[in-house]
């Protein structure tokens, strides 16, 4: 398999990589999930969410939503190393 990046694809392809159905922006900016995906999801009413973007030529050209809960795990884990070598 070829490991090498196209640079000008701002979301290169993955295998955990797919799409899951198309949603549309309403008038008021609100997106629905499908209820099939919220439900293998495990998505909550409430929920929380980080909205994270890429961009590329000065426009977002992908976004993701990441759980806060595992981008706080996320941040611990790699933060935690360099202050442990910090405070050593």
């Amino acid at each position: 398999m070829d490991d090498k990046i196209d640079k000008n694809e701002c979301c290169p392809p993955s295998s955990c990589c797919k799409v899951e159905s198309l949603v549309t922006v309403d008038e008021r900016g609100q997106m629905v999930l499908p209820k099939e995906f919220r439900e293998r999801a495990n998505i909550k009413p409430g929920e929380k969410f980080a909205l994270v973007s890429w961009e590329k030529d000065g426009h977002v050209c992908c976004i993701t939503l990441v759980r806060v809960d595992d981008l706080s795990n996320m941040v611990k884990d790699f933060l935690g190393p360099v202050v442990n070598q910090i405070w050593k």
